[in-house]
């Protein structure tokens, strides 16, 4: 019988080694899809509702906001796969350090 594989660790487990491994880039990818799915769901909900005033308009980023947190564990796993892509790009297209004079 082969051996069971060890269980993976917890999502927040794996994000924490992620940070500490990438940092800031992980940080920035985060925030960035974080960002873009506020966005499109504001953008979302603001074609489906006329808004005439200020309450409505922070109604509509509230009710983003709400949708935004519940896809919080598929942003998670996105940023999970797409920051070892993007290190490898920033490090192979980074800005390189000059010769020492």
């Amino acid at each position: 019988m082969a051996p069971e594989p060890a269980p993976r660790p917890p999502l927040t487990d794996r994000l924490k080694t992620l940070l500490e491994e990438y940092g800031k880039v992980a940080v920035v990818i985060y925030f960035a899809i974080f960002g873009a799915v506020l966005a499109g769901f504001a953008i979302a909900i603001r074609l489906g509702v006329e808004v005439e005033s200020a309450a409505g308009t922070a109604g509509t980023l509230g009710a983003a906001w709400v949708a935004t947190k519940l896809t919080q564990p598929l942003r998670i796993l996105a940023t999970l796969l797409l920051t070892p892509l993007v290190g490898k790009l920033v490090h192979k297209f980074g800005k390189k350090s000059p010769p020492p004079a």
